[in-house]
């Protein structure tokens, strides 16, 4: 008996998922084949004045619940088999891309403009954004928590810990931590083996 339970709760869970990828695709979003939306996403290419959003996932791109892409007038591309975890926000102010392979962890927030910074006689709210790319990489894992700035490029194959925040570019391969984020290690084999 709970195999047909377990049977007919992946049913369920797939048909929804499939109802979530038809109501993106009309609300203008460009999704591939083969992809999965959680309950509670929102997905959808807001417009800022008179520029549209846009919002591209790859086939096979796999967005859990909760998980929120908002490109506010920019783009918000995600490349193929890209894993978006619980809780993740991605707003597309300035652009961001995400390369195929990639697994974006559970509450992580990458963004795309900044605040410009007025004199104090005038106030921060009334600044406009100041749209800056972001762009990560093929194959990167970025753990639970990350928070990419606008601007900053990280490269194919990283590793980013939990918890941190990444300000500055990260080259390919590296393994970077802490806050604001540090290199602390390398995926690449070194590159003078061992006598």
């Amino acid at each position: 008996m709970s195999l047909l339970f377990q049977s007919l709760n992946y049913r369920t869970a797939r048909l929804c998922s499939f109802l979530r990828v038809g109501l993106a695709r009309l609300c203008g979003a460009d999704i591939g084949g083969g992809c999965s939306i959680g309950r509670g996403c929102e997905i959808a290419p807001t417009r800022v004045g008179e520029r549209a959003g846009t919002i591209v996932l790859g086939e096979r791109c796999r967005v859990e619940a909760g998980v929120i892409l908002h490109p506010y007038g920019g783009r918000i591309r995600l490349g193929k088999n890209v894993f978006v975890g619980p809780g993740v926000v991605i707003y597309g102010h300035g652009g961001v891309e995400i390369g195929d392979d990639t697994l974006i962890s559970m509450h992580c927030r990458i963004v795309s403009s900044n605040h410009g910074i007025p004199s104090p006689g005038r106030r921060i709210r009334w600044e406009p954004d100041v749209p800056r790319p972001t762009a990560i990489g093929r194959d990167v894992w970025l753990g639970a928590g990350v928070t990419v700035l606008a601007g900053v490029t990280i490269g194919d194959g990283c590793v980013v810990g939990a918890g941190a925040v990444v300000s500055s570019d990260l080259p390919a391969y590296s393994i970077a931590m802490g806050v604001p984020a540090r290199v602390t290690g390398s995926r690449k084999p070194s590159s003078n083996p061992a006598p």
